[in-house]
């Protein structure tokens, strides 16, 4: 691995050592959200434990080493409906099954387009807000969201408006710049679209599953880069926009299968986005030869190497020769680390303990600090 001393040193994000954002939900958050369905306690109070347990988490964070600082996703419930569904046009509804994982289904959830898609008076705003003033001034309060893909789908339409596609990209991708724009006026600098749509071009067996369904693959994936580029097209310059994709995380299983090869140009030569945030933890990932797609010198890749989905720690060695790798494709300056995705993508979380989950982080750290030192 080969790089210039000054360039091995990053102070903007993404950081060398880099998290997804989600944190398993501590007892009292858990015990809370059942007090609060069992009307032993209001939405306020509920509030007040979140606030509390994520100023712990945050200097938890800080303690560690971490110079991204997210709020767990402490107050949603799931990495994606919550914030969906609170767009304007778009309604939750207990859907007829869960969503399918490998051997496990979550609850039943699922999110409808009623109205004119929309983004105007969201409470992630808040929960944003609050992240920012608890994180120190020297670490970045960096904010998740889903991709605007996923309301593509995930969503069933149910508004003439949309019956055109089209008008739909349209509307999803202003909502989402008014979104970014409301979250950069609230102080963030560090914004992460989360999608795991993607996983629907990496097989053929995937894209059958499309074609089965009466939808056309390549054109998907050609609306999939369109509405992402749409939505940030308006971000300010020292706003830094990344994406995580994955192939589903919850209960510490997984949705898809299969490398990135399916969608690579598209994703790795045809976002406009800072950065993104890899999987590539297992051979369900695929190769990292993969990265040979990759065109942009200024584009960040942050190497998820690190499992989140069980406790035991990774070789160090191994993840530094698996880094060497991702090096002859891509140079090193343009290498973070990271684990594969968050450690509760829902409130259920993965099967590992909280002391677990920060060894992991610690991983990651001291790993990143003797590859890039």
């Amino acid at each position: 691995m080969t790089s210039s001393p000054s360039s091995l040193l990053r102070t903007t994000a993404p950081f060398r050592a880099d998290h997804v954002g989600s944190l398993l939900r501590t007892d009292k958050i858990k015990q809370a959200r059942l007090q609060q369905s069992a009307g032993e306690i209001n939405a306020q109070q509920l509030r007040q434990i979140e606030d509390e347990e994520i100023r712990r988490i945050v200097a938890k964070q800080e303690e560690i080493g971490l110079q991204s600082i997210t709020d767990g996703e402490f107050r949603r419930a799931w990495w994606h409906f919550d914030f969906l569904e609170n767009l304007d046009g778009v309604e939750a509804f207990e859907s007829d099954k869960g969503i399918q994982f490998h051997g496990v289904t979550t609850k039943a959830r699922g999110i409808k387009v009623t109205d004119k898609i929309d983004f105007t008076n969201h409470p992630h705003l808040e929960d944003y807000k609050f992240l920012h003033s608890v994180v120190s001034a020297d670490r970045t309060a960096k904010m998740t969201i889903p991709s605007p893909n996923m309301l593509q789908f995930r969503g069933k339409i149910e508004s003439d408006l949309y019956a055109d596609s089209d008008v739909l990209l349209h509307d999803l991708g202003l909502a989402y710049q008014k979104a970014l724009r409301a979250f950069y006026d609230a102080g963030c600098r560090y914004l992460q679209l989360d999608d795991t749509s993607w996983a629907g071009f990496f097989s053929e067996e995937a894209k059958a599953k499309l074609r089965a369904d009466g939808k056309d693959p390549d054109r998907m994936l050609a609306d999939s880069v369109k509405l992402v580029n749409l939505a940030v097209a308006d971000r300010p310059d020292d706003m830094i926009i990344t994406m995580h994709i994955c192939r589903g995380n919850f209960r510490s299983t997984w949705t898809a299968s299969g490398g990135y090869d399916g969608a690579a140009d598209a994703i790795m030569d045809q976002l406009n986005l800072n950065g993104l945030f890899m999987e590539f933890d297992d051979e369900r990932s695929g190769s990292l030869d993969v990265l040979r797609h990759v065109k942009r010198r200024d584009l960040q890749i942050v190497l998820g190497l690190v499992t989140s989905k069980h406790g035991e720690l990774e070789s160090v060695d191994e993840i530094k020769r698996r880094i060497d790798e991702a090096a002859k494709y891509v140079n090193l300056d343009q290498l973070c680390l990271s684990p594969q995705c968050g450690f509760a993508s829902t409130e259920e979380g993965n099967l590992l303990t909280e002391e677990q989950q920060w060894e992991k982080l610690r991983h990651v750290i001291q790993i990143a600090e003797d590859v890039w030192k």
